[in-house]
């Protein structure tokens, strides 16, 4: 009967529009073998065999909704340079609107580059400028979500904070009012620190150390069981309280998810990883599928399962990879997942 639900929101996803809004970046890999160290430093020598590159970030959020098969809107800044041209070339391939994309001449656009050897990060390297947004580009975003939102067009709206100068709250506060008027979802995965807290949105979604690090609490036991570890709970009540949220979802990494209702009372979803090759970018997959399933009529608790079956399959791979529709078809076809 689960399994059936499961597959009826899934059903529904391709009726759903999304709009994100942040930190656009683009992943690059390096791919490579080490034989030797080298003879200048105690450093390994990476012979390239190849490079490739990909959405990260906010991007990555939005790429993870258009291979979810629904409509995806991006919204942010990149720079007038190579890095954001190929974003933009990245966003025409993967289907994704990118209209509401803007440039600015002054700030080069967000780029992560790994080198990888053997399935490995050896290193990452970031290109990046993180002083604030101006707010002349920051108005033109939120009237253009706020049109989207009074025409009717946008089911949703993912805000994705990695501090990076886009966000800030005034800019969230005035989407969100208007998004509760019309009824539209809205959900954060916030970065500490990033913003003040921003009340009435749909969901919150930190994972473990983000969320300790918005309660400004510290967390002396990590690998506690989520459902008798009363720390985790005061962190939830604190955040619930502050941020006033629907619900907030935790994710725990190997345990799991936390799905914690206003009034506190908990849900834990196991994981469903069979193997782990890399968690680059599976809180973007599980951000985007379980605002999508929220768009497409799943409970909270439903919502969870489902967005848990999707980190399942992202972290089995190497590299930030997102979730095709196709395969969460099959991981929610199998009850043994």
């Amino acid at each position: 009967m689960k399994k059936n639900n499961e597959l009826e929101i899934l059903s529904r996803f391709r009726d759903a529009r999304v709009a994100v809004l942040g930190d656009i970046m683009l992943d690059v890999y390096i791919w490579g073998q080490v034989n030797r160290i080298s003879p200048e430093a105690p450093v390994p020598v990476v012979s390239v065999k190849k490079r490739s590159c990909c959405l990260g970030g906010a991007a990555n959020v939005m790429r993870n909704i258009a291979t979810l098969g629904a409509a995806a809107a991006g919204f942010g800044v990149i720079g007038n340079d190579p890095t954001g041209r190929r974003i933009l070339e990245e966003f025409a391939n993967s289907g994704i609107d990118a209209s509401g994309i803007l440039t600015d001449d002054d700030r080069p656009a967000t780029e992560k580059c790994r080198v990888m050897a053997s399935g490995q990060q050896l290193l990452r390297i970031d290109e990046e400028k993180t002083c604030q947004v101006p707010d002349s580009l920051r108005h033109q975003l939120v009237s253009a979500i706020i049109g989207r939102i009074r025409a009717g067009s946008i089911d949703a709206i993912i805000f994705e904070d990695y501090a990076k100068g886009l966000l800030a709250s005034w800019m969230l506060e005035e989407i969100v009012a208007e998004a509760v008027k019309h009824n539209v979802a809205t959900a954060l995965d916030p970065k500490p620190g990033g913003l003040d807290p921003v009340r009435g949105l749909s969901f919150i979604k930190p994972n473990r150390v983000e969320a300790f690090a918005l309660a400004d609490m510290m967390d002396k036991d990590p690998g506690a069981d989520p459902l008798t570890d009363p720390v985790l709970k005061q962190v939830a009540e604190k955040l619930l309280s502050v941020w006033e949220p629907d619900h907030l979802l935790i994710s725990l990494a190997s345990q799991g998810m936390a799905l914690f209702k206003k009034d506190c009372t908990m849900g834990v979803i196991p994981t469903r990883a069979r193997e782990v090759f890399d968690v680059s970018g599976a809180g973007d997959t599980v951000t985007a599928s379980y605002t999508l399933s929220l768009a497409s009529g799943a409970s909270p608790v439903t919502a969870a399962e489902i967005a848990n079956r999707a980190a399942g399959v992202v972290v089995a791979k190497v590299g930030t990879a997102p979730i095709h529709y196709n395969e969460l078809i099959q991981a929610c076809e199998q009850e043994d997942i």
